[in-house]
């Protein structure tokens, strides 16, 4: 194409000519693999229902599982994705999640919805592009289930009680969600705000729902 012949691209990670994401990087972005929190999908040092990251709280989702822990070369790429308008990234991440999420139950995908003025300054919107990947991967219907009820602050910066008290009421379903619903978000921080979704989601009608993300963080 001559955008490229023009502006040639580099690996987002370590800026080698070619693709969006070189093989090297690819192979060595961290995924995540068992054992993992039953429930948040945290890596464990053995398998558990809840860890000491979930246990204890009020979380409005069945599941939480992501692809790759969001290190410092994933956070390059996340970062290339949203702000640098990079949208076949959300295909990369796709395919990532496919080769390390087992398929949730879910009978129709949805994703947290858009922040108004933050996603009209990128022009797209991440969680939304990569939802529909999944779907077609999945062969499920992809549909926009939830709208936000107020601005937010951004939560980068803030605590985790101040994350959930920000998000707290923040979402709702405007129509009756039926059966379980898979929940799609581009980074799993500390599971404020896809639980927050989820719970707009269970008070709309949905009987469960599980949470994909293509990154999350990891606590050491």
């Amino acid at each position: 194409m001559l955008l490229d012949l023009l502006f040639p691209r580099r690996c987002v990670v370590c800026s080698v000519p070619g693709a969006t994401l070189c093989a090297a990087c690819a192979s060595a972005l961290p995924r995540l693999a068992a054992p993992l929190c039953a429930r948040c999908g945290a890596p464990t040092a053995w398998p558990v229902q809840r860890c000491r990251e979930c246990s204890g709280r009020r979380i409005a989702f069945a599941t939480a599982r992501a692809a790759v822990a969001y290190e410092v070369g994933v956070r390059l790429l996340v970062s290339a994705w949203k702000e640098r308008g990079l949208r076949d990234i959300g295909s990369l991440a796709a395919e990532l999640i496919i080769d390390a999420v087992p398929p949730p139950s879910g009978r129709t995908v949805t994703f947290v919805p858009p922040d108004g003025d933050r996603s009209l300054r990128r022009g797209h919107h991440p969680p939304a592009r990569l939802a529909h990947e999944l779907g077609r991967r999945w062969e499920l219907p992809v549909r926009p289930l939830l709208e936000r009820t107020r601005p937010l602050r951004p939560q980068r910066g803030l605590g985790r009680v101040e994350r959930r008290r920000n998000v707290r009421g923040a979402f709702r379903a405007p129509a009756a969600v039926g059966g379980a619903v898979i929940l799609v978000d581009d980074v799993y921080t500390t599971g404020a705000t896809v639980s927050a979704a989820a719970s707009a989601l269970r008070r709309a009608g949905a009987a469960s729902v599980d949470v994909v993300t293509f990154a999350r963080t990891v606590r050491r």
